[in-house]
């Protein structure tokens, strides 16, 4: 451990592993000198990250300034710990025929029934994880209900007067 009691810094394999059991990151790019956040489907294709989009502000944001970051996070309930991934580096759209191709191939399905067309995918300068030890009951299941408390969080108000978490 690293940093703390409570925080340690995961390896760069414990990162790539993490990433490669899951599926749904936030894509942060530049546009215009503004950052902005996409959610994305990913998967791990060797050593960089591949993503689908259609035409737009994601695929513009990622292929024109090229640099990009994506971060994934994650709780574990068994050892009461939650953790994030960030990796840092240069996005470029698939577009040669030979690794087009090899992209058609990838188990890569876009969630919603529109167009996809656009493969970018992420070459990595830099991966960095860290795990943080939460306080007992401080954690909060993958319900949204406090473990401590038994408050539903996403639909109990915390303060009287307080904007909802999620609307009605």
């Amino acid at each position: 451990m690293n940093g703390g009691d409570d925080t340690e810094h995961l390896t760069e394999r414990e990162c790539w592993e993490l990433l490669a059991t899951h599926t749904v990151a936030r894509l942060a790019v530049d546009i215009g000198g503004q950052p902005d956040i996409f959610p994305i489907n990913y998967l791990v294709d060797g050593a960089s990250i591949v993503f689908r989009t259609g035409a737009g502000t994601k695929l513009a944001g990622a292929v024109l300034s090229r640099h990009v970051a994506i971060e994934i996070d994650g709780l574990d309930e068994h050892d009461h710990s939650v953790w994030s991934v960030v990796v840092k580096g240069l996005a470029s759209e698939i577009d040669g025929m030979t690794e087009r191709w090899a992209a058609d191939d990838l188990p890569l399905y876009p969630w919603i029934a529109s167009e996809k067309p656009n493969f970018v995918r992420i070459e990595p300068r830099l991966t960095t994880g860290r795990r943080f030890h939460v306080v007992d009951g401080a954690a909060t299941t993958s319900t949204g209900t406090s473990s401590a408390t038994g408050i539903d969080a996403t639909t109990e108000e915390h303060h009287p007067g307080a904007p909802r978490m999620r609307p009605d």
